[in-house]
């Protein structure tokens, strides 16, 4: 059976775009790293963000963080600004070499 648009051909076609949305091969070997490292970059911020609303006990945060998908700026938003313990580096956080004794 086909349909009045012209034959069944077409619909698996996608429209004409080919295979892959008509990156073909070559799109495939670059669009597949770009993506894997979105991936990994959005999955350590999230992981980063999540942790520091639960330690912090900020149920909405951890429920918005959740739910929200923004590529980590959502994250690096609540981490450096909104969160009640903003990360930040200053000699209070972190720790004293103690002094080395000369022999």
């Amino acid at each position: 059976m086909a349909n009045f648009m012209g034959g069944w051909d077409s619909m698996s076609n996608w429209g004409g775009l080919g295979t892959s949305f008509g990156m073909g091969f070559g799109g495939g070997l670059v669009f597949g790293p770009i993506m894997l490292l979105l991936i990994l970059w959005t999955l350590y911020w999230k992981y980063r963000s999540l942790w520091h609303a639960a330690k912090n006990d900020e149920k909405g945060w951890f429920i918005a963080l959740l739910i929200i998908n923004t590529l980590g700026i959502l994250e690096i938003l609540y981490l450096y600004f909104f969160s009640k313990k903003a990360l930040k580096h200053n000699e209070q956080t972190v720790p004293m070499v103690p002094p080395q004794s000369g022999m």
